[in-house]
């Protein structure tokens, strides 16, 4: 269908603006900018470095691989294959990256991409590297271990990742005490509401009278449901399929998950006053009407009560 990255590109922007304004019309049309992406990365590779060796899967991470992206997104993938011949894997990771960036996603910061041997491994030496990460229990491989669960294949053989998660998940059963350290790598939320019920602007330099919805508005939801995930060996990466599969067993999330669909659609009302990835995230508080504030502040203060629930339920499970 398409010969060059650029033909991609173009495709991309002449139809972002007809699926912006839903949050799963949106989402599926990045699956299917960045699937197209993949396919045309796999052939050039196989031109230059024939087949694949083995099998493998091209899996996502962060905000994609939770099915949460917003208009602008950066690259959070991964190659996961059988075999031992990396070489080959992360040769088809960097065209990936390549192509991804000039398709309209920009390159990650933390370079967790398929370019990065720590993201392109095989099934044996990811079970170690998450053995490696759980026994090292430091912020940064929490922080890498928590990123692999959110997870979901693309491209490629599903089974790779499912059972990378179930020995996560096992391992986590062995390891208790870490939901400890996991609670506390999750507990730094950036603070959203001032002590006089204000809402409280980011103090980033650069930025002036804006507050960061991801970091004070997202995350509570987020890293309380991958909390329970963990803990209930759950492998869906998605938060709203997260809440789905929870739901049965702890009929409380319900409520929650409704505040979480409306945070995501209060996102996308304010989508066309970014245009850039950088600034995707800023919400300008003088922009927001009144009922817009309350509204924000009431998601805001559901999302921490959501979180604090979750760390109750973990204390009383014993594994705090």
């Amino acid at each position: 269908m398409f010969q060059t990255y650029e033909e991609i590109r173009q495709w991309r922007n002449e139809t972002m603006p007809s699926v912006a304004a839903d949050h799963f019309q949106l989402n599926a049309f990045h699956d299917q900018v960045m699937n197209l992406t993949v396919q045309l990365a796999k052939e050039k590779t196989a031109k230059e470095q024939g087949t694949p060796p083995a099998p493998f899967a091209f899996f996502l991470m962060g905000s994609a691989g939770r099915y949460e992206q917003s208009v602008w997104s950066d690259q959070d993938h991964g190659i996961l294959f059988e075999g031992a011949d990396q070489k080959y894997f992360l040769h088809l990771g960097e065209e990936i990256s390549r192509g991804l960036e000039i398709t309209g996603y920009e390159l990650c910061e933390g370079r967790v991409m398929a370019s990065n041997p720590l993201w392109c491994q095989s099934v044996d030496s990811f079970k170690q590297q998450i053995t490696d990460w759980l026994e090292e229990a430091s912020w940064q491989s929490l922080r890498n271990f928590s990123i692999l669960l959110d997870s979901r294949v693309l491209n490629g053989k599903e089974e790779l990742l499912l059972e990378i998660k179930r020995y996560a998940f096992s391992r986590l059963e062995e390891e208790p005490r870490l939901y400890s350290r996991l609670v506390e790598n999750f507990e730094f939320i950036k603070k959203g509401i001032g002590v006089f019920g204000q809402l409280l602007p980011d103090q980033r330099q650069g930025v002036r009278g804006e507050i960061h919805l991801k970091e004070t508005a997202y995350f509570p939801y987020v890293n309380a449901l991958r909390l329970l995930a963990m803990r209930k060996g759950v492998s869906a990466a998605s938060t709203l399929k997260r809440f789905i599969s929870l739901a049965d067993t702890l009929p409380f999330l319900k409520d929650y998950e409704q505040d979480f669909l409306q945070l995501l659609e209060f996102r996308l009302r304010f989508r066309n006053n970014a245009d850039n990835y950088g600034k995707v995230h800023l919400l300008s508080i003088e922009q927001l009407s009144r009922n817009e504030k309350q509204e924000l502040k009431y998601l805001i203060k559901r999302g921490n009560q959501l979180f604090d629930k979750v760390r109750w339920l973990l204390k009383e499970e014993g594994a705090l």
